[in-house]
């Protein structure tokens, strides 16, 4: 049987944590479980049956860090062959053999965070994961589960490799922190958007917490997905008793909460860390199999795009849709792409996101550029330090692949018309990689003059889609507003249709608004007129000018005289710190607007900065442009600055800030990741400088890292070490998988004070007890600081570390402290 179709009928549980139950079974610290498949495969064989006997319906394979960055080829198919065959022979040694059960290959994070925050390619992780994959669908897994999920972006390479390389049902389930978001910033709808869009038949959320901590997270999932939602939390927090580890929720309590979440509609249910066979067997007991909420996985009919942070939904407020990276009428615009001028067109970006637009056009469209190659590069480069989402732009299929492939998020694509190659040509992108679906209203007999043809087209484009398993809610039409200086009637035709299409057909609507008054003086004055009046008629999402002040003017009057603005806030906050951000200039056929910044917007800028404003270097540090902080830095040391002032008076004060937004959670990791290497193109800068200079220096001292023996997941490490050095210490980075006397040798070979020690997984904290004890004996004087996602304070107090640091800033803020303490 499928499980597509068992889960139809049936609440469906998986089993708990392999990983604590293999630590009871003597799986010792820094121990890869994996191998255990082959050395010990009765222990794994009879702790599936356990699970079986419990009543799960679904056994995960022993395989969650089987990949080939951790075993070279003969072991990867040998560890993940004895895997699924384990499960396959447990079912045939359960109490009630011939119930369904199913084998589930576990997929678990590589351990390596992707560009362009780390060093991972985004395609080479795909071929990580697609090996793994291949060998456990050759093996006869029945379904596959990606589990324990930080990253919304290694998530996405992870997907797209079960879906290029097998047809086996996947299930997704992320590992959220106590802020309710991803590791790297991520809400549950974000991953709603993406995961649906990509295709996975079950998503939700596992690990890193109890299920009361996880409410709020898997109620935003019941609210948002259109797909059935799975619920393995932990046994709540791991803590430390006569030297063993334990969790502080037991079975009664933990069953209870899952039974409540069964009731409100999860339709998977299992454990993580932590979970034994008792926790699954009295769930079933109080929850029973049968589906208790069905409609909770009814679709949702939410018409919404993502990016690595966050959803937009198109509701009832419009959406608002930058058009300023787009070549066309722009001169500037268009040197900077034929010069690969990528911090022009960031700057074009970050201006666009602080006047307030939702999403970002990116059209980098010129006959004699490699568009594929720079639409690539420019999306890459605006989400590394804009959290928008993007509307990938081009009628290149080559280049629309490329971007949508690379894209972090679910992407509007702009677009597709009711041609029939070029809907033969798009489609397939769309239902592949997801996304919301630009659809203009003209085929191949052109553009209809009517709003009857134009709506004509529509529903044709329409079905078309649902051939390629898109629904309407995946497309918004463009009805293609024409200038009406040529026309007169031509606002009638787009609004009549746009009126019919939002109303009648229940499809989202886009335009590009400021085509209207092509050709006429004054032209804001009719564009934001029009804009008005296409929004009373059902407008849901406009491509326009954020720059354009009655533009703004209009959409925050249209919001706050729908009851769209509550108490008219936005209103009020507007009108309030209103200033006009436009000047006209005479223009051949009316007037053109510019934006203050735009002239003259390429290069360094290091020009002095106004009172109450951030100095050019800090807002390019903040931001991470990288470039242009390397720039300045060099203009400012050729000026005379001194180095160590720039960085105690320019460097570290933009970190700081950065850290206190990510501290308070208006900022994001990969923010923070970005303005790092912003300082580090600042630094080599300063450093060059330096090197002229001996006896000086801008170290504040040595620091070790590891990630402890038998963990292969070195992203927060990673992480804190970038951080570390943007800060002044010399960090020795001992990678991953470290024995405890490699630890011992680096921290008396480099003198360091200070050790860094990070662990992901439960299985592996034991073996950073281990460090903290020989480093005791070894190197008393040394400071230690821990941190990882299984860890609390209470565990590291337990296991003799000084500071436990819940994330990267905490790390930094200590060792800065211990270096001025020095």
């Amino acid at each position: 049987m499928d499980i597509r179709e068992y889960m139809k009928d049936h609440t469906v549980y998986f089993d708990g944590g392999m990983g604590t139950m293999l630590q009871a079974r003597g799986l010792m610290p820094g121990e890869l479980p994996e191998r255990w498949n082959k050395d010990h495969p009765d222990v794994v064989t009879d702790i599936h049956r356990q699970y079986f006997d419990a009543g799960a319906d679904i056994g995960s394979a022993n395989t969650f860090g089987a990949n080939s960055f951790k075993y070279n080829d003969e072991e990867l198919r040998c560890y993940i062959t004895e895997g699924i065959n384990l499960v396959k022979r447990a079912m045939t040694l359960a109490k009630n053999p011939d119930r369904p059960m199913f084998a589930a290959l576990d997929v678990g994070p590589i351990g390596r965070l992707l560009k362009p925050y780390g060093d991972l390619d985004f395609d080479e992780a795909v071929a990580v994961y697609s090996k793994t994959v291949n060998i456990g669908a050759e093996a006869g897994a029945d379904l596959i589960i990606i589990e324990t999920m930080n990253d919304s972006y290694d998530t996405k390479a992870a997907l797209l490799a079960c879906k290029e390389s097998c047809d086996l049902p996947v299930i997704v389930s992320n590992a959220y922190g106590e802020d309710g978001k991803l590791m790297t910033g991520a809400t549950p709808t974000a991953m709603v958007a993406m995961l649906e869009g990509l295709g996975a038949d079950v998503i939700g959320v596992n690990c890193s917490l109890g299920p009361r901590q996880l409410e709020e997270v898997v109620r935003e999932y019941l609210r948002t997905a259109s797909v059935p939602v799975i619920v393995q939390p932990n046994a709540g927090l791991p803590r430390v008793e006569n030297g063993k580890t334990v969790f502080d929720v037991y079975p009664e309590e933990f069953s209870d909460a899952m039974k409540c979440f069964i009731e409100d509609g999860v339709r998977f249910a299992g454990g993580c860390c932590g979970t034994t066979p008792e926790y699954i067997s009295e769930t079933i007991k109080k929850a029973g199999r049968s589906v208790l909420n069905p409609q909770a996985a009814d679709d949702k009919e939410l018409t919404m795009i993502s990016s690595y942070t966050h959803a937009v939904i198109f509701d009832k407020s419009p959406i608002l849709i930058g058009e300023r990276i787009n070549p066309t009428g722009k001169k500037k615009f268009k040197e900077a792409l034929r010069n690969n001028d990528i911090d022009y067109i960031l700057g074009e970006g970050l201006r666009q996101q602080e006047k307030g637009v939702h999403v970002l056009d990116v059209n980098v469209g010129l006959p004699e550029i490699d568009e594929p190659e720079l639409l690539d590069t420019v999306t890459k480069e605006l989400q590394a330090i804009i959290n928008l989402p993007l509307q990938i732009d081009t009628t290149d299929t080559v280049a629309m692949e490329r971007a949508l492939r690379h894209y972090n998020g679910k992407a509007m694509i702009n677009s597709v018309n009711g041609k029939e190659e070029v809907m033969e040509a798009v489609f397939p992108l769309v239902a592949k990689y997801g996304g919301l679906c630009v659809a203009l209203t003209l085929d191949e007999g052109g553009i209809p003059a009517t709003a009857k043809e134009r709506v004509g087209i529509a529903e044709k484009i329409i079905k078309t889609a649902e051939k390629y398993g898109i629904k309407k809610k995946d497309l918004i039409f463009d009805t293609l507003a024409m200038a009406i200086s040529a026309d007169t009637t031509a606002a009638l035709a787009t609004l009549g249709s746009l009126n019919t299409i939002k109303n009648e057909l229940g499809c989202h609507t886009s335009l590009g608004v400021s085509n209207i008054s092509f050709g006429l003086p004054l032209r804001e004055t009719i564009t934001s007129t029009f804009f008005a009046i296409a929004l009373e008629n059902g407008l849901s999402a406009a491509i326009m000018n954020p720059f354009a002040d009655d533009m703004m003017k209009t959409y925050y009057s249209f919001r706050a005289l729908h009851a769209l603005d509550e108490n008219c806030g936005d209103y009020i906050e507007f009108a309030t710190n209103f200033v006009p951000s436009t000047v006209t200039v005479a223009a051949a056929g009316g007037t053109t607007a510019i934006s203050p910044g735009s002239a003259g917007a390429s290069g360094s800028g290091a020009v002095a900065s106004k009172p109450g404003e951030e100095s050019p270097l800090k807002r390019a540090i903040i931001k991470g442009l990288k470039e242009k902080a390397g720039a300045i830095t060099a203009e400012m040391l050729a000026a005379g600055a001194d180095p160590l002032e720039i960085v105690s008076g320019e460097v570290i004060p933009a970190l700081d800030t950065v850290g206190e937004g990510f501290e308070k959670k208006t900022m994001f990791l990969p923010q923070l990741l970005m303005s790092a290497e912003a300082s580090q193109y600042a630094f080599e800068q300063i450093k060059l400088e330096m090197n002229k200079r001996p006896g000086e220096s801008v170290s504040r001292g040595k620091f070790v890292i590891a990630t402890v023996k038998g963990d292969i997941h070195d992203i927060g490490k990673n992480i804190v070490k970038l951080l570390l050095e943007n800060y002044g210490f010399d960090v020795e980075d001992l990678g991953r998988d470290v024995p405890p006397e490699t630890v011992v040798e680096a921290v008396k070979r480099t003198g360091a004070k200070l050790v860094g020690l990070s662990a992901l997984m439960t299985t592996t904290v034991p073996a950073m007890e281990e460090t903290i004890k020989l480093l005791r004996t070894e190197a008393p004087e040394v400071k230690i600081v821990v941190g990882g996602a299984v860890l609390t304070q209470e565990y590291a107090d337990k296991i003799g570390a000084d500071h436990y640091a819940k994330d990267a800033m905490a790390t930094v803020r200590y060792a800065c402290e211990q270096a001025e303490n020095a």
